[in-house]
């Protein structure tokens, strides 16, 4: 007889935590104005993209006039590490408390991010602070951007399918600003001024046995696509004072013309549609973005409203934004089954498949 299928895990609280700098938006181009006034030409003709972001604040791990003076390698990954750590530690303890667990209790643990590289990573640096097992398994996952929310919270899955029953600890940090060049006047660089910011999430998950009831959702399935010959897209270079953004223009086109094949395909191998759906939890990557996946899945302008929230007031988190659009959507108590969406480097595509409790 055919082995059962493992049983999917349940989603039992989610947390998120932001450094204490918030800059907003003006301030954020009077200060662009000052580092790339050697080229204002240049700079003024992207200026519009600031009023233009639909981002009011976002959150930064250093205040705005760190942004004024160059800084190399050393100083960035000290900086990457204590406030990645802390801000991991604050939602960590947070969604273990939501849930009422003891962080003893936890057998695995997944840390994603782009943004900064440590080793010993993360998860390691994260078992006294969080007061987890020595025992407990360690997963760090790097370089999947702003895919990396859904795609690690998938990892997370695979583990806590492999420990049914126990509890499994998804963590997520982005700190953007760190990686901030004002060497660096390509368009692209500038573009990345206007967008991105700094937070951290957490989620905590438990498959097969157990008390189910205080579960907040049901991850009922994941999968991802990576488009062939892709590589410009999205992603990093690797520069002498940090990493160089890549991030290229045609990337709302690329969702109109790629992602709905992609999500149809996903939904197809789960015998549903985009009609069984009762809502999205999609990356807000930007305006032009939200617009395209608006325009993707044949929905009313205005529709994504959560996901337009989240940008305004946050900004874009790479991998941590999808999972504070799946904290707020779980906050407005909506029901049903949500297709999860990101895209990251590769050029690739992650979904998830939540059913909302």
């Amino acid at each position: 007889m055919p082995s059962a299928s493992p049983a999917r895990a349940a989603i039992h609280a989610v947390a998120t935590a932001y450094p204490p700098h918030v800059l907003r938006q003006d301030d954020a181009r009077r200060v662009a104005g000052r580092v790339f006034g050697t080229d204002p030409a240049l700079f003024e003709r992207l200026a519009a993209s600031y009023g233009n972001a639909g981002i009011e604040t976002r959150h930064s791990c250093v205040p705005l006039d760190w942004y004024l003076r160059p800084h190399g390698w050393p100083e960035r990954a000290q900086l990457f590490e204590a406030h990645a750590v802390a801000l991991l530690t604050e939602a960590g303890a947070a969604v273990l408390d939501q849930a009422g667990v003891d962080p003893r209790e936890v057998a695995a643990i997944v840390t994603v991010s782009s943004t900064g590289i440590v080793t010993p990573s993360l998860d390691a640096l994260l078992v006294g602070p969080l007061g987890l097992s020595s025992g407990v398994q360690r997963l760090p996952v790097f370089g999947l951007g702003c895919a990396g929310g859904i795609l690690g919270l998938a990892r997370a899955e695979a583990m806590a399918q492999a420990n049914p029953g126990r509890w499994v600890l998804c963590l997520c940090v982005e700190l953007c600003s760190l990686t901030f060049r004002p060497s660096d006047t390509r368009k692209a660089n500038i573009i990345a001024t206007t967008l991105f910011g700094d937070g951290a999430a957490a989620v905590l998950l438990r498959a097969g046995e157990g008390p189910k009831q205080d579960a907040r959702a049901v991850l009922e399935a994941s999968g991802e696509h990576t488009w062939p010959a892709s590589r410009e897209v999205m992603g990093w270079t690797i520069e002498e004072d940090s990493f160089g953004v890549v991030f290229s223009p045609e990337i709302p086109a690329l969702i109109r013309a790629g992602l709905r094949i992609e999500a149809d395909a996903f939904l197809a191998r789960h015998e549903l549609t985009v009609a069984d759906l009762d809502g999205f939890i999609l990356h807000p990557g930007g305006q032009k973005v939200i617009a395209a996946l608006e325009e993707a899945f044949e929905l009313p302008t205005g529709t994504l409203a959560t996901e337009r929230e989240v940008l305004k007031a946050r900004g874009n988190m790479s991998a941590v934004t999808v999972l504070v659009v799946l904290e707020q959507t779980l906050a407005e108590e909506r029901r049903g089954r949500f297709l999860m969406a990101a895209l990251g480097p590769g050029f690739s595509a992650g979904f998830g498949l939540v059913r909302l409790l």
